[in-house]
């Protein structure tokens, strides 16, 4: 992880835990010590305050114990995250995708169409291909597009072609379309046999089934 990568982790669990005791701080039970270590690298940039004695004292009194340490965003703070999350990403080199994958990416309802097909995978009779499902687990949103990145082989993609047929047989054919207008990789019964990744290599462009997205 690079370094601006791990101060975008520290000011997002400050942001989340800040958020959820109502009061805007982090308080020292709520951080990990590693974390605590990298709040004084953000204090010096201002990205980051301390609690004064005042502020313990009130958050203690809050807490109904001592509170020895408390940290929370600046206004700098908060639009850095903000930044953060929404700043242009660059292209994955091959070796970061690997020789044999292909950066691909989903908009939610994709996503979760296709977490619904993993999700089922003792229950199919055509599975989902190897490591797909790992790649579901693994895989980041970039909040700036809204789009799900995954890198994934051939098979992986026919896989994912098949879950989205299956999705669009049982209600929304938006996802199956735009996967196939994105990638060229469709499913169609007609022409594969009981492999989706067969279909994922062959069937590109055709109708299939169901309406259109």
């Amino acid at each position: 992880m690079r370094s601006w990568e791990r101060a975008l982790s520290v000011l997002e669990a400050l942001c989340e835990r800040g958020q959820a005791a109502g009061h805007g701080w982090t308080l020292d039970t709520e951080l990990l010590p590693s974390h605590q270590q990298q709040v004084n690298a953000l204090e010096n940039q201002g990205l980051v305050e301390r609690a004064c004695r005042e502020d313990r004292a009130e958050l203690s009194v809050l807490e109904g114990r001592p509170v020895r340490w408390a940290a929370r965003l600046t206004s700098y703070g908060l639009d850095t995250l903000v930044y953060g999350r929404s700043r242009p990403r660059a292209e994955p080199s091959l070796g970061e995708a690997g020789p044999d994958r292909q950066l691909v990416e989903l908009i939610p309802s994709q996503m979760a169409a296709l977490r619904v097909f993993v999700g089922l995978t003792n229950q199919l009779r055509v599975a989902p291909a190897d490591g797909l499902a790992e790649q579901v687990r693994a895989a980041s949103c970039d909040h700036g597009i809204k789009r799900w990145r995954l890198y994934l082989t051939q098979e992986q993609m026919g896989s994912v072609a098949y879950g989205l047929w299956l999705h669009r047989m049982t209600g929304s054919a938006a996802e199956a379309n735009r996967f196939a207008r994105e990638y060229g990789v469709e499913h169609s019964p007609a022409r594969a046999s009981d492999s989706p990744s067969a279909a994922g290599g062959a069937a590109r462009g055709g109708a299939g089934v169901g309406g259109r997205g």
